[in-house]
């Protein structure tokens, strides 16, 4: 099995977007599992134009005809294949996020940040809402139009389509996984996410990190809990086993060693906190990337 972390060179560095519509034509060899699975710090987006898709993550297996929408997280694990004898054609759209968290944006930045739950789970809307599918489609086709032919003010244009996405998904979201909370002061957390993300391998400690934010230990606590939806500690965990997902993916080093990579020690709490958020041991995740394993996201 083959994993490796994709390079995304944006089309235009001021947008963080790359978008490209793929072909695949010729003989179809037997539908196989793939060996090439890769991550990116991109959210990504997939329209299926014409042919039939199969998009994997380490849980599920999306099954895509002409029409069809999907996204991935970021650094999400994933993998994809051609389906039919027919040709197929889809659109990629890849974007980083980050810059479209202005002052509008942060009541949700924490569910678009991915802090609470994978973006992943939104793809259920496009499973029900029939109207929200295709008007996403409908963005994407108007973002690649736009990056590719490059008209006067396409900067603008993309850049407002991107936020009419997150938009559409907000309000097309009947589970109630988008409400707006807290606003969210980037100048106060903005810092501190990259602090952690910098220093997992590391001991992380609270009392630093409220001096960073200009805060009491207590008054931090509370203020991290309230605004981004999990304690400081939960938060920090989630990033220490998402990036031993990636790492036991990716690496050959033992359990043991990519544990203490991602800056936990304790045997016994890391396989804690790993069935916690995955629901499973290590070499059972592992297994999942043999899709056969896998469930079909139209089942």
């Amino acid at each position: 099995m083959e994993i490796f972390q994709e390079p995304i060179h944006y089309q235009n560095p001021l947008l963080c977007i790359k978008v490209w519509e793929f072909t695949s034509t010729g003989p179809l060899a037997h539908i196989k599992p793939p060996t090439q699975w890769h991550y990116h710090k991109e959210i990504e987006f997939i329209l299926v134009k014409t042919g039939k898709h199969r998009l994997y993550t380490p849980e599920r297996i999306f099954d895509l005809e002409p029409g069809e929408v999907v996204v991935i997280g970021s650094s999400r694990l994933h993998a994809a294949q051609r389906l039919s004898e027919s040709d197929l054609s889809y659109i990629v759209l890849h974007v980083d996020l980050e810059p479209y968290f202005d002052p509008a944006m942060m009541p949700y930045y924490r569910h678009f940040a991915e802090i609470m739950r994978p973006l992943e789970d939104l793809n259920y809307i496009f499973a029900e809402n029939e109207q929200a599918r295709a008007d996403v489609g409908r963005i994407i086709e108007q973002i690649h139009d736009e990056i590719i032919s490059r008209p006067i003010g396409h900067e603008i244009a993309a850049a407002m389509h991107i936020k009419h996405l997150l938009l559409t998904l907000l309000r097309a979201d009947s589970r109630g996984l988008l409400q707006s909370h807290e606003y969210v002061d980037r100048d106060t957390i903005g810092p501190i996410l990259a602090y952690v993300e910098e220093r997992l391998s590391e001991r992380i400690e609270l009392k630093e990190v409220s001096r960073m934010a200009g805060m009491s230990y207590h008054y931090f606590s509370k203020y991290f809990k309230k605004t981004m939806g999990v304690p400081f500690t939960d938060y920090v965990n989630r990033k220490r086993i998402a990036a031993a997902e990636r790492a036991l993916a990716t690496q050959v080093e033992s359990v043991v060693d990519i544990a203490r990579s991602v800056g936990i020690d304790n045997m016994a709490h890391f396989y804690e906190l790993f069935r916690r958020f995955n629901g499973c041991t290590p070499k059972q995740y592992l297994r999942r990337m043999t899709p056969d394993a896998g469930t079909s996201a139209h089942d």
